[in-house]
């Protein structure tokens, strides 16, 4: 085994470092309370070739593996962990299209997608369809040659801002074999959207409901052959969820970088926190359980690169671990700053916030249990 990043994966590493610190870091704050979308400093990032990481270099993309997507999304988190995990969402639909769309679809939309001027989100979740998501509901009849949709996504990000909606819908028979993926472009008649998401973290980026009603869309549209649409999105969902695991790589590591400052200024009983050996102790697993998570995140991007046997269980177990490792080392770095850490003069209670949800999306890791235990099974 090698754990060493190769030459050309620390340069992209530093990139994304240099970017982050540059661009998101100085910003999150306010782009978090003023529930700012940063569009601006998404062009920036498409700028650097973090909008098509593994779009071929045909279409102007980077061609890059999801080796160097974990490293990219967790230097971008350690700026913003929602805009970071927005930027992960958009390369995800982007690589959805660029992998199995026709060869005119690719054309016309991929490289409008990879410099930015056209954004993309990902709409699988229905309102009584989440972590069984081959019940979706959301219906695209074949009308000659348009489709006409009809339904209803819910807790999308980027609805009512993005250009380009990567949608599930049902073409057929029940279950995930009547699943077809299709893109519907923002401005289309019967494309409408909720009022945005009141939440909890991720205020840098919208969420809301996508509304189709009587929608008609080109069957040129369609991506790959119809009734594949789910087996394209599972495809995708293992990178989705190391991506996930790597913001939450990203956003931890500030958490425990702003700790680990804080500790030795900070003084009780006439000397640092960092010198008690509680703190010490606790500093010191949080730093374990880090490393311990960024091993499985990379080992999983390992295995999609490789396409190894046991990619879905790694991915699922780096997913489920580095989430809840995440958001105990952020909650962790919250209380040894004690009063302060509830405070939004420090980033903590901000990182809490937008880690929670790393628990819930890409699957709940309540799933990705009865994923493990299923791949258990089968060996």
């Amino acid at each position: 085994m090698d754990f060493q990043l190769t030459e050309d994966q620390r340069a992209i590493e530093e990139a994304a470092r240099a970017f982050a610190e540059a661009e998101l870091l100085p910003n999150s704050a306010k782009w978090d309370e003023d529930k700012h979308f940063p569009r601006d400093v998404l062009k920036q990032a498409a700028e650097m070739g973090f909008a098509g990481i593994y779009v071929g270099e045909e279409h102007g993309g980077m061609g890059l593996g999801r080796v160097e997507a974990a490293v990219i999304f967790e230097e971008l988190s350690r700026g913003d962990v929602a805009t970071a995990a927005f930027i992960s969402i958009h390369n995800m639909a982007t690589w959805m299209i660029d992998s199995f769309g026709s060869a005119e679809l690719r054309e016309r939309l991929i490289p409008s997608l990879v410099t930015m001027d056209k954004i993309a989100s990902y709409c699988l979740t229905e309102p009584n369809s989440g972590s069984d998501a081959a019940a979706l509901r959301t219906t695209a009849v074949r009308d000659g040659d348009h489709y006409v949709l009809n339904g209803s996504k819910a807790f999308i990000s980027g609805a009512g801002a993005s250009d380009i909606y990567v949608v599930m819908v049902r073409t057929g028979e029940e279950g995930a074999k009547g699943i077809s993926a299709i893109v519907v472009e923002n401005g289309t008649a019967g494309l409408s959207f909720g009022a945005n998401e009141k939440k909890m973290g991720w205020n840098a980026q919208p969420t809301a409901e996508v509304v189709f009603d009587n929608c008609r869309v080109p069957v040129a549209n369609l991506i790959g052959t119809e009734g594949d649409g789910f087996k394209y999105a599972m495809a995708g969902l293992d990178g989705g969820r190391l991506n996930i695991a790597a913001c939450s790589l990203g956003g931890a590591r500030l958490a425990l970088d702003t700790a680990l400052e804080y500790v030795e200024g900070r003084k009780q009983f006439g000397k640092p926190i960092g010198s008690f050996q509680n703190t010490q102790f606790k500093l010191a697993d949080m730093a374990t359980d880090l490393d311990a998570a960024r091993l499985m995140v990379r080992r999983g991007a390992w295995a999609i690169d490789t396409a190894h046997p046991e990619k879905t269980k790694w991915c699922a177990m780096a997913k489920r671990f580095a989430t809840d490792a995440g958001f105990q080392i952020a909650d962790e770095a919250l209380q040894l700053h004690g009063g302060y850490g509830y405070l939004k003069d420090f980033p903590l209670e901000r990182i809490v916030r937008d880690l929670r949800v790393h628990r819930i999306l890409e699957g709940t890791n309540e799933i990705m249990r009865v994923i493990i235990s299923r791949e258990l099974s089968q060996t």
